[in-house]
C-alpha cells in the first residue's frame, strides 16, 4: 500500500545516542578543559525527524536500533516525541549505534560516528518500502523522503535505481564531508534534491566554489534535480533548473553546531509541506537553523 497520511515523511538513515562534550573555551588538540557533557537521541535521520515532529509532520524512521537496553531506551524516547518506530529493523546481534563529539567556542573540534550496526543491516532497513508495507517496485512510495548519508555507498547506489523510490520526493543529506561522494549515484540517476554545505559540495562536483551559488547550480548542472546549498554565516542558495535563489542567514552567536544541518533541512521540508513557495521556505529554514546553534547551552 502506498497511501500516507498528509505531512508524513519517511525518515531513513541513522538513529543513535549523541554524546556532546561542549566547552565555552578555544580548544584545539589536547586540551583538558571543563564543560559540559549531553546524552540526547541523534543521528542524521532521527535529527531530522525530530524536527519535524516539532512543526507538526509525522515523521517515519526506518533505521536499524539495536535490542539492547540503549536500543530501548532510544526507542521510548523517540516514541515520546513523536516519532513512528513501528518500522525500524531491531537487531538482536547488533548494538545500538552512538557518535561523539566535542565542541568548543571555535566550532566542532572532533567526531567520531560508530555507525557500524545502521551499516550492517544493510537493506534490511528498507524492507517496509519493497514488501508492500509502505510501498513496492509495482506500487511505489509517493510522498517525501529524508535520506542520510550514513547508509553504505552500495546501498545508496541501489536506492538511486530502486524502483521502489521511483515516485518519491528525493531529499538527500551526505551526513558529513568525508561522505559527501557516496550520493554520487543520485547525481548519475539524475534523482532527488541535495542538501550540502559548501565543503561537500566542492566534494561532490570535484572542484572548488567561491560561493553557495555556483556550488548549487553546478550541482543542477551534474544532475541533481535541486540542490540547496549552505555556507556558515554566508549566503545560502536553492538552484533548481528553473534558477538559483540566494538569501543571508541571520547573524547569530553560534553556541552549538552538532545537528544545525539537520535541524535546516528539516525546517525547509516541513515549510514546503506547508506549502510555502521556494524563497519563503529558504528564509524559514535560515531562521530555524540560526535558534537552533544560538540556542543557550549551559556551561
Amino acid at each position: 500500500m502506498t497511501s500516507h497520511a498528509p505531512h508524513t515523511i519517511l525518515c531513513i538513515g541513522s538513529a543513535l545516542w549523541d554524546v556532546i562534550g561542549r566547552a565555552a573555551s578555544h580548544m584545539r588538540q589536547g586540551s583538558d578543559v571543563p564543560g559540559r557533557i549531553t546524552r540526547l537521541p541523534g543521528g542524521v535521520a532521527l535529527n531530522i525527524a525530530m524536527t519535524l515532529a516539532q512543526f507538526e509532520m509525522r515523521p517515519v524512521l526506518l533505521s536499524a536500533v539495536g535490542r539492547d537496553a540503549e536500543g530501548d531506551e532510544l526507542v521510548a524516547a523517540c516514541t515520546s516525541r513523536g516519532l513512528v518506530m513501528d518500522h525500524i529493523y531491531r537487531s538482536e546481534d547488533l548494538p545500538t549505534d552512538v557518535y561523539m563529539a566535542v565542541e568548543g567556542a571555535n566550532g566542532l573540534i572532533a567526531a567520531i560516528a560508530d555507525a557500524h550496526s545502521l551499516e550492517a543491516a544493510g537493506a534490511r532497513i528498507l524492507a517496509p518500502l519493497r514488501d508492500g508495507t509502505l510501498g513496492s517496485a509495482d506500487a511505489p512510495y509517493t510522498g517525501t523522503v529524508a535520506l542520510d548519508g550514513n547508509l553504505t555507498t552500495t546501498l545508496l547506489e541501489e536506492i538511486a535505481k530502486d524502483p521502489a523510490f521511483a515516485r518519491a520526493d528525493l531529499r538527500i543529506a551526505p551526513a558529513s564531508p568525508g561522505k559527501a561522494e557516496r550520493l554520487r549515484s543520485f547525481l548519475l540517476q539524475r534523482r532527488g534534491m541535495l542538501y550540502v554545505n559548501l565543503e561537500e559540495a566542492g566534494l561532490l562536483c570535484h572542484q572548488s566554489f567561491d560561493d553557495s551559488a555556483a556550488a548549487a547550480a553546478a550541482l543542477v548542472k551534474l544532475g541533481a534535480a535541486r540542490a540547496l546549498v549552505t555556507d556558515g554565516g554566508s549566503p545560502a542558495s536553492d538552484a533548481s533548473p528553473d534558477g538559483v535563489i540566494q538569501q543571508m542567514p541571520p547573524e547569530v552567536l553560534v553556541t552549538r553546531v552538532t545537528g544545525a544541518g539537520d535541524t535546516f533541512m528539516a525546517a525547509h521540508m516541513a515549510a514546503e509541506q506547508r506549502g510555502t513557495d521556494r524563497q519563503e521556505a529558504l528564509t524559514s529554514a535560515l531562521q530555524v537553523a540560526a535558534d537552533y546553534v544560538s540556542g543557550e547551552t549551559p556551561l
